[in-house]
């Protein structure tokens, strides 16, 4: 659904009704992810894809026949098989599983709203039914609030699935949930999906260089917001740096130890000189944060281990530094070496190998080790 919040946003200001598509489940190898959508208004106008292409016009239909037909949703499942791959089968060889439902934004004005925030990258998020007897309710979290269809209502049931979508969004993350069948907290058994739209992750980049600004650009492309960071005002300047969110003119473990971080921040350290690096590092590596990494050749590196060592850095806490930062690509220039960081960081984020496709077997798109604890994926029978 966020993957097409704006085009939603608007048919819903406009009270436009509209079918919606989402993936709720995926097995094997498929192109886009859990909470992917396709959505067509009354008009035949489409937005939005599910499969990269090979089942959209089968998806169409059926949106089309569920709109007007304003009948209770529908599951559908798109899979590979030898005689129907190129017809509407996932010629990738994965499958997904797809609810459609009919969405009346006159009706479930919440979503509009949750939406709304989405849009303005203000964090919100949308618990939907996707499997059991409210199959197709919704509920909208909006800052300490929620607001429920009417099929789910305010009581445990709607109670459980609001907790649920509340700790989903804490987390940032979109996921399938198993909850209910507890007569005192959810008397109802639910498979619900939330869709999570968190506030952008951050990218802190400590070192006003050339590297640096390419970084940004990246960085800000990935859909990090960014701050550079660096003591010497001369060259810590918004002109230098036009694809940061922000500039900081400070000491960057100063600057750190007062500004807010999370599980999904990246701290890359490109400073490569000692008393910025040490005790930035001696506080990054002691935060929650999801990644730590510093530029320098190997000489710089190892002198940078003993430097922290001797600063009481943990042999674990070290295990957690990336450096010499990013992948090997054979990287020269900013723009290039800002790929292969960024390249790292995505692999970390996944728990992926950052190895070549043609070196990894399995499927190429799967659940990540840190998303396999929260994502539980449930099966229409």
């Amino acid at each position: 659904m966020l993957n097409i919040a704006d085009t939603l946003h608007r048919w819903c200001r406009e009270e436009r009704p509209f079918s919606l598509a989402t993936v709720v489940d995926v097995t094997g190898s498929a192109p886009l992810p859990v909470g992917t959508s396709v959505a067509v208004d009354e008009d035949g106008n489409a937005v939005g894809s599910i499969s990269g292409g090979c089942v959209e016009g089968a998806v169409y239909e059926l949106c089309r026949e569920v709109l007007h037909g304003q009948g209770p949703p529908q599951r559908a499942w798109f899979g590979y098989s030898d005689d129907d791959a190129f017809a509407v089968g996932l010629t990738c060889g994965g499958e997904l599983d797809v609810l459609v439902q009919r969405i009346d934004p006159a009706a479930q004005p919440h979503l509009g709203a949750a939406l709304a925030e989405a849009v303005q990258g203000r964090p919100a998020a949308v618990a939907q039914v996707v499997d059991g007897p409210l199959a197709g309710a919704t509920l909208s979290v909006l800052g300490d609030s929620w607001i429920a269809d009417s099929a789910l209502g305010e009581g445990p049931t709607g109670r459980a699935v609001a907790d649920r979508a509340t700790a989903q969004l804490r987390v940032g993350r979109t996921a399938i949930l198993s909850l209910g069948g507890d007569a005192d907290t959810c008397p109802e058994k639910l498979s619900v999906l939330v869709h999570a739209a968190a506030t952008r992750p951050r990218m802190l980049i400590f070192g006003a260089i050339d590297f640096a600004a390419a970084l940004a650009q990246a960085g800000r492309f990935l859909g990090y917001r960014v701050t550079v960071c660096d003591a010497r005002p001369v060259f810590a300047t918004e002109a230098r740096f036009p694809h940061a969110d922000e500039v900081v003119v400070d000491w960057p473990h100063r600057y750190l130890a007062q500004t807010a971080v999370d599980g999904r921040t990246a701290v890359c350290v490109l400073t490569h000189d000692a008393k910025f690096d040490i005790p930035l590092l001696r506080l990054a590596l002691d935060l929650p944060v999801g990644y730590v990494g510093a530029m320098g050749s190997r000489r710089t590196h190892d002198e940078r281990l003993r430097r922290l060592r001797e600063a009481g850095v943990t042999e674990h806490q070290l295990a957690r530094m990336r450096s010499p930062i990013g992948l090997d690509l054979g990287a020269r220039t900013p723009e290039e070496t800002a790929i292969s960081i960024t390249a790292e960081i995505i692999a970390q984020a996944n728990q992926s190998t950052g190895l070549p496709l043609t070196r990894v077997t399995g499927p190429i798109h799967r659940v990540s080790g840190a998303a396999s604890g929260i994502l539980l994926k449930a099966r229409a029978d």
